[in-house]
């Protein structure tokens, strides 16, 4: 097979996607598949990896540090010299064409959806109609554009459900991995205090801000606590404000991936508690470095965790402070092996072969329309 995987959107702080696109583009190349990678840059260029050659092409900076292919007919001549057997998108805008051009060449289409657009429309702008109705209208396009969708949650799959059905569009769920080498619990020191961690990106639809106003609240009600934040992003002053005299730190952006481990390793508990997280690699991260983990009760990062790894609760601070202390309460010993157990249950290994699988399928049953 000859994969090519497009990755638009690309910033500083798409840790998630990267990582994705990494592990997976890794195992396309380890399983003798041919892949290519279409990204986003200052500047045409071209390298040859282990992985297979990378492509990059001259995007625009559009906010935040990203930069977006904003010309889709330049994606497809790539794509027309390449000659791939199927293509993998996880852009859902700008590079629709290039879905078009698969079908019109009989080329297999994934549309590989990293994200629930509906709720973080919704979570970003604090409107609830208007954004659900015009995605529900691009929904329907898009599951009439891709040959499949592969969605990584059951929560993200309810986005698609009824369109893709209606479309006769395949949906698979393809849950994502961790890589269990580099996060690896580590020894941890006793302490009389309570140390929580979150890592992520800084911005609204993240929820950073309830992790710290739940920390906050621990605070509030005397309980010894330290919450370390590793991250960078638009609403860090908003955050220092609400921590006011909290004890919570923020560290801003960690650059090495063992170093990351190390620190979300000491912590007692990580908190992941965005409701709209369609998956929750950050929660894996955690899982895998022996970290229990509290996340909100609804959204894809709490299929992730069960009642031995973590914890859930409503995403108010009160309700994520007392899942908190429900953890604290158990063995530590008990709650990392629990955590590390867990996270053993995502290897990227598992997410390879479904996508092998995938672009096999759509390999087969491409034809030009």
């Amino acid at each position: 097979m000859r994969i090519a995987q497009l990755a638009n959107f690309i910033g500083p702080a798409s840790g998630g996607m990267k990582t994705a696109v990494h592990a997976l583009g890794e195992g396309y190349a380890g399983a003798g598949c041919e892949r290519l990678l279409v990204i986003p840059g200052p500047n045409d260029a071209r390298t040859s990896t282990p992985m297979g050659d990378v492509v990059q092409l001259r995007a625009p900076r559009v906010g935040g540090g990203y930069r977006l292919i904003v010309e889709p007919w330049r994606v497809i001549e790539v794509l027309e010299d390449w000659r791939p057997t199927s293509v993998e998108l996880s852009d859902k805008l700008t590079l629709l064409p290039v879905a078009r051009w698969a079908r019109r060449n009989g080329v297999g289409s994934v549309l590989f959806s990293h994200e629930r657009l509906d709720d973080m429309f919704t979570m970003r702008t604090g409107l609830e109609t208007m954004p659900k109705v015009s995605i529900a209208l691009l929904n329907r396009i898009l599951v009439r554009s891709f040959d499949t969708v592969v969605v990584t949650s059951r929560y993200a799959q309810r986005e698609f459900q009824k369109v893709a059905d209606s479309a006769g569009c395949p949906m698979v769920r393809v849950p994502l991995g961790v890589d269990l080498e580099t996060f690896r619990p580590h020894p941890t020191t006793p302490s009389d205090v309570l140390r929580l961690t979150h890592f992520g990106r800084l911005s609204r639809e993240k929820s950073p801000h309830l992790a710290v106003a739940a920390a906050v609240e621990l605070h509030r009600r005397g309980v010894p606590v330290q919450l370390d934040v590793y991250g960078e992003g638009p609403h860090l002053h908003e955050l220092v404000e609400l921590a006011g005299s909290a004890p919570v730190t923020f560290h801003g952006f960690v650059d090495g991936r063992e170093d990351l481990n190390r620190r979300v390793a000491a912590a007692d508990v990580s908190l992941s508690v965005c409701p709209g997280e369609t998956f929750g690699l950050a929660v894996l991260e955690a899982l895998a470095s022996g970290t229990p983990v509290v996340t909100a009760d609804r959204g894809g990062a709490r299929e992730l965790v069960d009642e031995a790894s973590g914890a859930w609760g409503s995403p108010h601070p009160a309700a994520l402070a007392d899942a908190v202390l429900h953890v604290a309460a158990r063995s530590v010993g008990a709650r990392r092996a629990a955590a590390r157990t867990r996270a053993e249950q995502f290897p990227w290994s598992a997410t390879v072969e479904s996508m092998l699988g995938v672009h096999e399928r759509v390999r087969r049953t491409a034809r030009v329309a």
